[in-house]
Order: structure tokens, then sequence, then C-alpha cells
């Protein structure tokens, strides 16, 4: 049987890791899981059922049933919410706000763990989110911690949200990743951290490729 290899990226929002995540996918020929998208689908479902995104009580209605599929169409990772494709609707900046609310809470970060480590028992994967070599993944192969300035982050992610079509402010949307990156270190339950066998890489001077490469560096030793 061939090894299976398990890489976890962590890190702030805006930080480059997803786009890292995918680059190391194609390169190693390894599933991608984007884990983000689960708890930004999940929020998603909290909006369909107008529950507040910080509400326990609430999310816990519809948690453990809730109808979330992961499938891979023509190499590209499509999350559907009941049924419907809800890849493009996840990314809207509301949503993305309610994710980082709504996966501080036990029961959707219990659940969707799950589902990771079920995923990544049987997989050769890299997975990207705030805990994957911390709390997901303990025992990955490789982990990193993949991080940049505020200000660089802020700036990809207005210049993404703009190729989108979607209209931001930028000072509003810096705040935002600010309020994201104190949310994700505060929770109470697997906050944002480095794990201490992971690689730090500040991506703020880098590019795609100077990333990808360091990684790879490790991973073929």
């Amino acid at each position: 049987m061939e090894k299976l290899i398990r890489i976890a990226l962590d890190g702030p929002s805006g930080s480059g890791k997803s786009t890292i995540a995918k680059a190391l996918s194609s390169k190693l020929n390894i599933l991608y899981l984007d884990t983000g998208a689960m708890y930004r689908a999940t929020a998603l479902k909290a909006i369909k059922c107008n529950v507040d995104s910080f509400d326990e009580k609430g999310v816990n209605t519809f948690i453990n049933d809730i109808d979330l599929k992961i499938k891979y169409i023509d190499g590209t990772q499509h999350t559907f919410l009941d049924g419907e494709d809800v890849s493009s609707k996840i990314r809207e900046p509301h949503v993305s706000m309610m994710a980082s609310n709504i996966s501080s809470l036990k029961a959707v970060r219990l659940k969707m763990v799950d589902m990771q480590r079920e995923i990544a028992k049987s997989t050769s994967c890299v997975l990207d989110g705030r805990d994957i070599g911390s709390y997901v993944l303990p025992n990955a192969d490789y982990k990193f911690y993949i991080t940049a300035s505020v200000e660089v982050r802020a700036n990809r992610r207005y210049k993404e949200l703009l190729e989108k079509g979607h209209q931001v402010d930028f000072e509003e949307l810096k705040k935002e990743i600010e309020q994201r990156d104190y949310n994700d270190k505060h929770r109470d339950f697997a906050p944002l951290t480095q794990a201490e066998d992971a690689v730090l890489i500040d991506t703020s001077d880098m590019s795609i490729e100077e990333v990808c490469n360091t990684v790879l560096g490790y991973v073929n030793k």
C-alpha cells in the first residue's frame, strides 16, 4: 500500500494557505480538502434557518443532521448544502464573517472535525484551516503555519473580492480580518494557534511559487 501523506497548513484569514494548499495538492497529486468551505456552508445553513451564528442551542437543532457534502468535479472541490451547490454563495463576505463566529462553537467543530478525520484516515491529503496541526490532525506528517501582515492579507482579499464582482471597502475589510483573527485566537475550543512542531512561513513578501517550493523542500527531504 502506498504511504499516506497528510499535510496540515494553519494560519489566519488571507494568509494564502488555501492557495498554497491547492497548489501542493496539484504538485503532489493528493487530495485538497478545503475545511474552511465546510464552516462557511454551516454558516450559510444557520442563515437559512434564521439562527444567530453565536447561538449554540439554535445551531444544535441542525448541526448533527446537516446535509453537507464535499464533491470533486473536474478536479475542483464543490460544496453542496441540502443538495445545492453553494460553492459561490459561501464566499460572500457576510457568510465569511458568520463562518468565523460559528466555527467557535464546540458542537460545530466536533462535527466538522469528525468529517475531516474520516477523510484523512484513508486518503493522502492537504488540509488548511486554523487548528489542523494542533487539533484536527495532530499526527500529520508535515505541519506548517502560514501567515502574513494584516495589511497584506486585507489587500489580497480586497483584490480577490473585486475580481469576483463584490464591492467592498478596504478599511472595513481590514477591520473584519482583524476581528476574525481575534475571534479565531480567543475561542475557547481549538483556537487558531501554531502547533509546536509546525514550520512558520511568513508569506508577506513571497510569491505562491516561493512558498510552495519552501513547503516542498520539507516534504521531499
